[in-house]
Parts: structure tokens; sequence; C-alpha cells
């Protein structure tokens, strides 16, 4: 319990490494600026990589990351931070606390959103609801029906966040779980058409909310290889419209930068993903003018 109440008050410790990156700025002073950072797949990796890990030496952990974030912050405060989902199942933290942890330290580190991945139903979607309490951030999904489940209510389809005068609308979308999650876990939550919800989202929150900026919460999946008609992020960009960021998950990709695909109408989508484990926060940076011209640049920072 000793080591559980030190991880709690120093996850978001500002102590430590001021790591943030420089930005260019645009000359005009109208121009307002927004900075996305986002999480994936972290999966109850509370601690960074020992240091004789062979692949992820000292890497990850909810401390630097914390720090991280908080010297983003200090850089620009119009700052939305987001997670695509499972965060649940990895190690024994999640096995000993079954979520509670994780949900107290994302909201410490002041979280804004979250979609839900298959692996938060580990615990079943009982599980999932008996921590809800813990998590100070709102959880998105717009194709997981929970009507008839404890769920009923802790998941809305989606926010809108006003940061600076930019209206930013975010949605959330899930995994088929059949095939992936015990139907006992996922009981009566209903999968529907991702694809056939992102355009409902969009209907609403562009053409009825008039956001200037649009981002989804996947966790679909990159891409699949091996499964060419899967529906995924890439697709889902070719397949939709006014979709300008997917923030991806469930696959454990690292870019570098974010992949751009023209949309059903031609115009670029930018799909980042940052891996896995905490290890990287992906960083997206969005410029508005006062044409609500939007201009962007994307990395991933090693935490």
């Amino acid at each position: 319990m000793k080591r559980r109440d030190f991880i709690e008050k120093t996850a978001a410790s500002t102590a430590l490494l001021s790591l943030g990156l420089p930005l260019t700025s645009f000359t005009s002073s109208e121009t307002k600026h927004l900075t996305i950072l986002h999480t994936n797949d972290v999966h109850s990796y509370i601690d960074p990589f020992p240091a004789d890990h062979p692949r992820n030496p000292n890497m990850g952990g909810v401390v630097r990351r914390a720090a991280l974030i908080e010297s983003i912050r200090k850089e620009n405060p119009n700052v939305l931070l987001l997670d695509a989902g499972d965060i649940f199942q990895g190690t024994p933290y999640f096995n000993y606390y079954g979520g509670e942890l994780e949900f107290k330290l994302m909201s410490m580190m002041q979280y804004d959103a979250s979609t839900i991945g298959n692996h938060d139903f580990d615990n079943g979607v009982e599980g999932l609801y008996a921590q809800m309490s813990h998590a100070k951030f709102e959880f998105l999904s717009a194709n997981y029906d929970f009507k008839n489940t404890v769920m009923d209510g802790f998941a809305k389809p989606y926010k809108i966040f006003n940061k600076n005068g930019i209206k930013v609308g975010v949605f959330g979308l899930g995994i088929e779980l059949n095939g992936l999650v015990d139907k006992a876990m996922y009981k009566e939550t209903v999968y529907n058409n991702p694809v056939e919800a992102a355009q409902d989202m969009v209907r609403i929150l562009k053409k009825e909310q008039k956001c200037d900026l649009l981002i989804c919460l996947s966790h679909l999946g990159y891409k699949y290889k091996d499964e060419p008609n899967k529906i995924c992020d890439l697709k889902l960009a070719e397949l939709t419209q006014d979709i300008d960021l997917i923030i991806g998950g469930h696959t454990h990709t690292f870019l570098d930068k974010p992949t751009v695909i023209k949309n059903l109408v031609g115009k670029e989508v930018l799909v980042n993903q940052a891996g896995c484990y905490g290890i990287n926060l992906g960083r997206i940076d969005f410029y508005l003018d006062n044409n609500k011209e939007l201009a962007s640049k994307g990395t991933s920072i090693i935490v």
C-alpha cells in the first residue's frame, strides 16, 4: 500500500524532466494554437521499463509522462490530452487494483477523454463500470451501445471542447468485440458499424454543431495487411469526410509522425498512433487562422 500511495502522489509531479518540443509560431498574432497530446494501449504500464530491458530500457512510466505533459502545458496552455483505449491489462497493477490506479493516475494527469478498447473489458463490463468513479475524464464511444448493460450512461458518443475559441468535437470508435472478447465479458454491449457511426458524428459535430476541428479516438487498429477488407484507421479516413485527425490504438503501431490520407472528398486526414505501454506520447499541433483554415504538424515524443 505504501508503493500505491507513492505512485498516486508522485504521478503528476512536475519536478522531473522538461522535455517539451519548441514550436515555430505563425507570424500572425491572430492565429490560434491547439496542442493535442495522446496515448494508446498503455496496458497498465505504470512504472518505466527496467534499465536492463533489451528493447525499451528506462522508457515510459507515468511520472515521466506526467512531467512531460506538464512542461508542454506550460509552453501552450491550450492542450487536449486524449487516449485511444486499452488502458487496462498488462502488469500486476491491473491484476491487483482492477483499473482503479490507472484511472486515478490519468485523472491526476488531467486527461480530457478516452475511448474504450477491447482489453478494457478484461474484468467484464461490470469490472469496467466498477472503476468509473475513479475517472475524472470522459469515455467516448459512438458505436458501442451499452443501453442493456451496467455501463449505460457512462460512455457518451462525443464531447465538444472549447479551447481558446477553437471548437473541437471528439468522438470514439471501438473495435468489434466478437472474436476478441468472451461474450460473457461484454454481455449485451452492441457493436455498430464504425463507418456509419463516424458519419453520424460528422453530421452532428460538423454540420449541426459547427465544430472547427473533428477528432476521432479510434480503437479499430491502424491497418491489417492480412485482412485488407477489415475496417481500420486508414480505411476509416478514406471512407469518411470532415474528420481532421484520427488518433488510433489496438495495433501498437509506432509512428514517428502522422500518416496523411485523402478522405472521401480528397481532403487530407491525419492518422496517428503512439505505439504502446506509454513509451511514446503523441503530439499534434494545430494552428487556426482568422479564416478558420487549419495547419498542423505532428510527432511522437519518447517519454
